[in-house]
């Protein structure tokens, strides 16, 4: 009895050196925000006022939330204080080339509900999340032009390559399915599978269609013809949104003017037209491109008191 309690208190104080060995370079923010900081001992300082191009990690019990690297590098402004329980907490002191890991806890994102901002939902009491950063460039004001506008200069060019790659990613689907399809306004694909004979679904028209919509992999997450492809269960009413203008998502108001009434078809949609980065979870992932079967059952004149839905429902 003496010799298993012996062992059990030695495993116990493994298993305690084991973890503070885990914890070993961490420090501290005012908000218990856990961070250890991976210096790169090169590259500009950070200061309060500068704009930070990095890419990031978020993981949760080793699964990915969400990441920077499958979409484009995120850009924030250096605080002197940062945001509760956040990087920002310590981003000030850190320079470029730097890496960064830290741990936010279960108690301290809780008290976001307090600051008017809802916590992760899936963090559980007693556990953690991590992010991992990199800092890959900082914009300062320079030669009359600050860093703020340099930023966005710099954003403005990796979401164009974003949305090459993108269209390059659907371009290598539709050759691998030998399925012919035309770029429409140089954003989306649509292919024709019957032509209607009715009024074109030009831009400002009332547009009521049927479809089907699901990912590059054919899983399906919204219908308003079957009910067993719906994430989300509703009705199977005709959906309706005004053509290049308002209620559905960008991809589908433009893709849609290449239709008739009485049209049927597939619009290829690429995420940053879709749902972006956030995605629409569960249905849809982050930065996941999207496909809808189409068939065009109205087109008609915008009514002087139009009420088209919210959004394509899922």
């Amino acid at each position: 009895m003496k010799n298993s309690f012996v062992h059990i208190l030695g495993l116990a104080l493994i298993a305690l050196l084991l973890g503070a060995c885990q914890n070993i370079g961490f420090e501290k923010t005012k908000s218990g925000l856990e961070y250890k900081i991976i210096s790169s001992e090169k590259g500009d300082s950070l200061k309060h006022g500068d704009f930070i191009k990095f890419n990031y990690r978020l993981t949760y019990k080793d699964s990915m939330v969400s990441n920077s690297y499958d979409f484009m590098p995120q850009y924030l402004m250096v605080d002197s204080v940062g945001f509760y329980h956040d990087i920002t907490e310590f981003v000030n002191k850190m320079k470029v080339g730097d890496s960064a890991v830290c741990y936010q806890n279960y108690d301290s994102l809780q008290n976001l509900s307090n600051l008017g901002a809802a916590p992760p939902p899936y963090v559980k009491k007693g556990q953690k999340q991590q992010i991992t950063i990199k800092i890959l460039a900082v914009f300062k004001n320079k030669d009359g032009k600050s860093g703020r506008d340099l930023a966005i200069e710099d954003y403005n060019s990796e979401i164009q390559k974003f949305k090459e790659k993108e269209m390059a990613v659907i371009e290598k689907y539709l050759s691998l399915k030998n399925i012919k399809a035309e770029k429409i306004n140089n954003n989306v694909f649509v292919s024709i599978e019957q032509e209607g004979t009715g009024k074109q679904a030009d831009s400002g028209q009332l547009i009521g269609i049927k479809y089907n919509g699901y990912n590059f992999e054919g899983k399906y997450f919204d219908s308003n013809i079957d009910t067993n492809k719906q994430n989300f269960r509703h009705g199977l009413d005709t959906f309706f949104f005004v053509s290049k203008s308002q209620g559905a998502i960008q991809g589908m108001l433009e893709g849609i003017t290449r239709f008739k009434k009485g049209s049927k078809g597939k619009i290829f949609i690429p995420s940053s037209l879709g749902y972006g980065p956030q995605g629409n979870p569960p249905a849809i992932k982050p930065n996941e491109n999207l496909i809808f079967d189409v068939e065009v059952v109205e087109v008609k004149d915008l009514p002087a008191n139009p009420n088209p839905a919210a959004n394509v429902r899922h």
